[in-house]
Order: structure tokens, then C-alpha cells, then sequence
């Protein structure tokens, strides 16, 4: 039966206006996970609370030129007990957003640590990475080229397409931007994919 799901996904997949996306929202608790998605969904702010296990929304966001795009999107609690369960979150993703708190330099090596373990599994090679780096508008908050080089954004390998993309997402500053590149990569990806399946 999962056979036929995956098999029914792909046509449906094929066809334009039926395109949906399943990505996996991830980081460290208290980076901002909850308020990304649901800025996403509602374009406002809603207040939250420590996400206990995960949520799961299907949203259509309005990219570029007045295409609409259905993404379901998986955000899944980040405290340190919950991160062994992202592996089965990200099994057969399209895209991953990887959440970080911009101020909190403190954790920084932790999230890379955690960032790096996600990205490196072997059902995540090659999986498009966007690296959403919240709280942009806060006084102290690092730089881009200081997060990049903190989370070794580089070391991830050419196998992995990534994007850091600098967010406010209380006030939705840089997400839409975000989820467009992420998109870019996720059909880049697909198309690769499919050339190199026309080669076997």
C-alpha cells in the first residue's frame, strides 16, 4: 500500500496546480520554529508556546510571479529529548528550514552540531537546506558571515544545495524570500533527479 501512495504522489507531483511540498522545520528550541510556520500560514503573528511534540500545517504561499505553492509543512519540537525523532520527520522530505536564534551565540556550536547530524544522514544527502537565521532585528544578533562560518555552513559538502537567509519572523521579514529559494533548490533538486534516472 505505501507503494501505491508514493507511486500516486509522484504523478500527482507531475502535474502542475497539484505540486505540494513536504518540508521539515527544525532547530534548537526557542529559535523560532513555531513562529516561522505559523507567520507562513496566517501572515501574523501568533503568540506560542514550547512545541511538547509537533505541528503540522498545509500551507499555500504565494512565491514570485503569482504562482501559489502547497507546502506541508512538519515543525517539530526542538528540546534536546524530541531531536532523536527528526530522522523520522525528514524520511522522504523535499526540503528541510533549519531554525536559528541569531542572538544566541552561546548555543550556536549546538545548533551546528545538530544542523550537521540532520544534514548528513543518509536519507537527508542532498536534500535542500534553507537556514532560516531569526531575529534579525534584534540589537545583538550575529552577522550573516559570522553564522555561516559558526555553523560551517560550508563543510556540509556539494552534495547539499543551502541558502542562510536573514528573518524576522514575528513581523515576516525574509520568509517568503526564504521559502522561494527553497522551492528553487527543491525543483532543481527534482529536475537532477529525474535526468539522472533517464540515464540508468
Amino acid at each position: 500500500m505505501g507503494n501505491g501512495l508514493s507511486e500516486q504522489r509522484s504523478i500527482l507531483s507531475t502535474i502542475p496546480g497539484f505540486q505540494s511540498f513536504h518540508i521539515a522545520i527544525l532547530g534548537l528550541d526557542s529559535a523560532g520554529k513555531t513562529t516561522v510556520l505559523y507567520r507562513l500560514q496566517f501572515n501574523e503573528f501568533v503568540n506560542t508556546v514550547p512545541t511538547k511534540g509537533f505541528n503540522a500545517e498545509k500551507v499555500k504561499v504565494s512565491l514570485g510571479s503569482h504562482k501559489t505553492v502547497t507546502f506541508h509543512f512538519w515543525d517539530v519540537g526542538g528540546q534536546e529529548k524530541l531531536r532523536p525523532l527528526w530522522k523520522s520527520y525528514t524520511r522522504c522530505t523535499d526540503g528541510i528550514i533549519f531554525v536559528v536564534d541569531s542572538v544566541d551565540a552561546e548555543r550556536m556550536e549546538e545548533a551546528k552540531t545538530e544542523l550537521h547530524k540532520i544534514a548528513k544522514t543518509s536519507e537527508n544527502q542532498g536534500v535542500p537546506l534553507l537556514v532560516v537565521a531569526n531575529k534579525q532585528d534584534l540589537r545583538h544578533s550575529l552577522g550573516l558571515d559570522q553564522l555561516e562560518k559558526l555553523l560551517a555552513l560550508k563543510e556540509l559538502g556539494p552534495a547539499t544545495q543551502w541558502h542562510l537567509q536573514p528573518a524576522c519572523a514575528i513581523i515576516g521579514d525574509g520568509l517568503r524570500d526564504g521559502v522561494e529559494r527553497l522551492h528553487e533548490m527543491i525543483l532543481k533538486r527534482r529536475k537532477m533527479l529525474r535526468q539522472q534516472k533517464k540515464k540508468r
